[in-house]
């Protein structure tokens, strides 16, 4: 049987809440449940991550649970209509002090005060993704003058975006504060931080969330034009992150369509190399919130984030909203199994040039290296506590499947987001040493993934109680 090796981000919503729904993308290839909490309640989001733990436990399954923050997502106000048509040449104007509840197609408030801070004349200010732009004129002490561009309508609380970055609001709101303290009580296995610019934005998300008593691994998502200005920016942030996430909808906006795919494959790139997470979301099959079929472009989109080595793509509305929830993942997994036919996604790059720095991750690399050039391995069995040996295998190509074994339910869960990267639940330090290897490959040969004469590659430490203590591995031959 072939096994599908990039994972999968289904975000849960209105259309996608019920035990049978939940069941159903489970059962359809779901790997990570996003919780949006940019919507819905807390209890909505207790409900549901309750429930995503129940089915999976039912039919054996590990899913990780990713609770991704607003952060702070710059609107305006509402229209007295509730929408408006913008007319390209019209004059328009953004004002702090306007009512919020009582916009025109002359002007609307905004709830980002420091918007006048931020903008000079001559900028370009982007609504509601794109869709309407507007050229900043004149910035008078509570308002900013503009002529539309783009023309189109306009309804409530669309978000505004600068091109080329330079919106200077802070990345964690306190909404953001409070849907840390409730991430870590419903034991999310990762936090999505939104619009981070700097290093030091993550580096206080992973303090908070720490201080709610969560081990949640944090992913940063790219989509600010700051955080891909260069090479150093955008290094900065995958380093202290755990991994990263391409928000192609913001970051689309703020850089321009034009150079959105080469910044995707250049942040893939450099999160594998710095050896994190990498998630590629945003419209990947954004027709099935309305059709049961995926478009080819989108098709094409999937298959070329699975041949550029993604962990993992993700689904937002065509999950939470629409129609066919069940069939976007079902089409989802499909693509990504048909790209993953290709040779190229087994061919390495083996890192010959580089120095490691650490002894789990000289032992993983080594590993991959045997795995791809000795034609009898069939598997790769990692004994770990965190999960960071086999996350260090996954960033090497290969088409031999990984084995996380592990004793820790929270590390079961958070490797559903490594590719190629599967769980199997294993307590080595209940187990004599002596047969400790024979019990491991035991397991496969239960689920029938080893047979007589296959070979394996088995890593672990001298010691099962410590992360980051693999420093053996061995060559095996399945008796």
């Amino acid at each position: 049987m072939i096994v599908r090796r990039t994972k999968i981000v289904a975000t849960l919503g209105p259309a996608s809440s019920s035990p049978e729904k939940i069941e159903q993308l489970i059962v359809a290839g779901l790997d990570v449940a996003r919780l949006n909490f940019s919507h819905g309640s807390a209890d909505d989001h207790r409900e549901r991550a309750k429930l995503v733990r129940e089915i999976a436990e039912k039919h054996g399954k590990y899913i990780a649970i990713m609770g991704d923050l607003q952060g702070p997502k710059i609107r305006i106000a509402r229209f007295t209509s509730q929408k408006v048509e913008l007319k390209e040449g019209q004059p328009f104007t953004l004002s702090n002090q306007h009512p919020s509840e009582a916009g025109t197609d002359k002007i609307v408030g905004i709830d980002y005060p420091s918007l006048v801070q931020d903008c000079h004349p001559g900028d370009e200010l982007l609504l509601d993704d794109g869709r309407v732009v507007l050229t900043v004129d004149s910035v008078e002490e509570h308002a900013v003058h503009t002529t539309v561009t783009v023309g189109g309508p306009l309804s409530n609380n669309k978000g505004i975006n600068r091109r080329g970055g330079g919106i200077s609001a802070p990345s964690l709101t306190d909404k953001d504060r409070d849907d840390i303290r409730l991430a870590a009580e419903i034991e999310v296995d990762y936090v999505a931080v939104s619009f981070p610019r700097y290093g030091s934005d993550i580096q206080e998300a992973r303090k908070l969330v720490q201080e709610a008593g969560s081990k949640a691994w944090i992913i940063a998502k790219i989509e600010r034009a700051e955080a891909v200005a260069d090479d150093h920016a955008l290094d900065a942030i995958i380093k202290v992150s755990d991994g990263v996430m391409v928000a192609r909808g913001d970051l689309g906006v703020e850089v321009g369509d034009a150079r959105l795919v080469g910044i995707q494959k250049r942040i893939i790139q450099h999160a594998r190399t710095l050896n994190k997470l990498v998630i590629t979301a945003t419209q990947m099959m954004e027709s099935m919130i309305s059709s049961p079929l995926p478009t080819r472009a989108e098709v094409s989109d999937v298959a070329n984030a699975v041949l550029d080595y993604t962990d993992a793509v993700m689904l937002s509305a065509e999950s939470a909203s629409g129609q066919y929830p069940v069939e976007a993942v079902t089409a989802m997994a499909r693509v990504c199994l048909g790209a993953e036919q290709e040779p190229t996604t087994t061919q390495s790059q083996h890192r010959l040039g580089e120095t490691f720095s650490r002894c789990d991750e000289t032992i993983a690399l080594s590993a991959m290296y045997a795995a791809n050039h000795f034609p009898g391995i069939k598997a790769i069995i990692s004994l770990t506590e965190s999960g960071h040996t086999p996350l260090i295998m996954s960033r090497i190509r290969s088409g031999v499947p990984i084995y996380c074994y592990t004793r820790h339910p929270a590390t079961q869960r958070r490797a559903a987001l490594f590719r190629g990267v599967y769980t199997v639940p294993f307590d080595a330090a209940k187990i004599d040493p002596a047969k400790v290897s024979d019990q491991a490959i035991d397991k496969l040969k239960e689920r029938g993934l080893l047979h007589k004469g296959d070979w394996i590659i088995l890593t672990k430490g001298d010691f099962y109680s410590n992360s980051g203590g693999t420093n053996g591995m061995k060559i095996l031959k399945v008796k």
